[in-house]
C-alpha cells in the first residue's frame, strides 16, 4: 500500500485533530459577501433587498511514492440568503462541491466529482463577462435554465484531463451517469493558450434524459484576449433540445479595462434566442470593482429586456447593486 510523504500539516480554525493512515497537507479558504440591491420593473422582485453568502472550502493534498498526487476539496456554501431566496437556501444541504483528484504528469488528471461536478461544457463560463451577473440570477436565472443541461447538480461526474501534449494546449473529456430522474451527460472540450494574451475554449455534451424534452446537446466556445490593460471576450452557448420549443442560444460579448492593481471596470452584453419565440432576452451591465487586500467593494447597473421572450412592459428590469465581498 502506497503511503504519502509526510509534508506538513495545518491547523484549521485553530485546532484540528486528524487521525489517519498518512499526513498530508490541508488548508481552509472561504468568502463571504454583503450586497444591497434593487430592482425596478418587472411584475416581481421590486424595491430594495438586503443579501449576505458565504462559503467555506476545504482542501487537502498529498503525494504518492510512485509520484502520483491526490487531493480532495469540499465546499459549504449557503449561497444568497435574500429574502426572496431565504426559504429555499435554507433548506437545501449546504454543500455546493466535492471531489476527488489523482494526477500526475504522465498519465494526466482524473477528478471524481460529487454534488455540482463540471462537465467539459459546464466547465467553461458561458458569459464572456463572467461574475457581472452573479447578483442578477435572480432576475434571468428563468431565462437561461433550459430543461436539458449536463451541469444538473447531485449527478456524480468523472473529469479527465489529458497529460500536456504541447505548450498552451489542453484536452478532456467528462461523463456524468443517469441519476434518479436527471441527465446523464458525455463530453469533450479543448482550450489553448499557447499565443500571448489569446485564450480559446471550446466543449460539446451529448445529453440523454428519462424523455426528449430532456435529452440533446450542447455546445460550448468562448474566446478572450487581453492587451495591455484591455480584455475583449465572446461566448456562446447553443443548446439543441429534441422538443424544438426547447432549444436555448446564448450569445455574450464583454470588454473589461484594468485601471491599476486595485480598480477595474468591465461592460457585458447577453442575447438569448429560445426555440419558438421571435422575440430575444437581452441584457447589460457595467460594472467596477476596488480590490484591497482580501477585500473587494464592487457596484453595478444592469438592465434586462424581454426577460420571458415577450415584450410586455412587466418583463423589463433595471438593477442596481453594492456590495463588498472578503476572502480568505
Amino acid at each position: 500500500m502506497n503511503k504519502y510523504k509526510k509534508i506538513g500539516l495545518t491547523a484549521l480554525a485553530g485546532s484540528l485533530v486528524a487521525t489517519s493512515a498518512f499526513a498530508g497537507e490541508l488548508g481552509v479558504s472561504g468568502s463571504a459577501s454583503i450586497n444591497m440591491e434593487h430592482t425596478n420593473g418587472g411584475a416581481a422582485n421590486k424595491g430594495k433587498t438586503f443579501s449576505m453568502g458565504n462559503s467555506v472550502v476545504f482542501s487537502g493534498s498529498g503525494e504518492l511514492d510512485n509520484g502520483m498526487t491526490v487531493s480532495l476539496s469540499f465546499e459549504l456554501d449557503r449561497g444568497d440568503d435574500s429574502s426572496a431566496n431565504t426559504t429555499a437556501v435554507m433548506a437545501g444541504a449546504p454543500f455546493d462541491s466535492h471531489s476527488v483528484t489523482v494526477s500526475s504528469d504522465a498519465l494526466g488528471t482524473l477528478k471524481f466529482s460529487g454534488e455540482g461536478g463540471a462537465s467539459s461544457a459546464s466547465s467553461i463560463d458561458t458569459s464572456a463577462a463572467g461574475d457581472i451577473w452573479d447578483t442578477f440570477d435572480g432576475s434571468r436565472g428563468a431565462v437561461t435554465a433550459v430543461a436539458v443541461t449536463d451541469s444538473a447538480t447531485g449527478n456524480n461526474s468523472v473529469f479527465y484531463t489529458l497529460p500536456t501534449l504541447m505548450d498552451g494546449l489542453s484536452i478532456n473529456a467528462s461523463y456524468k451517469p443517469q441519476a434518479s430522474s436527471r441527465e446523464s451527460g458525455t463530453g469533450y472540450g479543448v482550450s489553448y493558450t499557447g499565443i500571448d494574451g489569446l485564450t480559446a475554449s471550446y466543449a460539446t455534451s451529448d445529453i440523454v434524459g428519462s424523455t426528449a424534452a430532456l435529452s440533446g446537446d450542447q455546445t460550448v466556445w468562448k474566446l478572450a484576449y487581453a492587451y495591455g490593460p484591455i480584455t475583449a471576450t465572446a461566448s456562446s452557448s447553443e443548446y439543441d433540445v429534441t422538443t424544438v420549443a426547447s432549444d436555448q442560444d446564448m450569445t455574450s460579448y464583454a470588454i473589461s479595462y484594468t485601471v491599476s492593481d486595485e480598480i477595474s471596470v468591465t461592460y457585458g452584453t447577453e442575447e438569448i434566442e429560445k426555440g419558438g419565440s421571435s422575440t430575444d432576452a437581452e441584457y447589460s451591465a457595467i460594472s467596477a470593482s476596488y480590490t484591497t487586500g482580501g477585500m473587494t467593494i464592487s457596484a453595478a447597473m444592469k438592465d434586462a429586456e424581454n426577460v420571458a421572450h415577450g415584450t410586455a412592459s412587466n418583463q423589463d428590469f433595471e438593477y442596481w447593486t453594492i456590495g463588498a465581498s472578503f476572502a480568505f
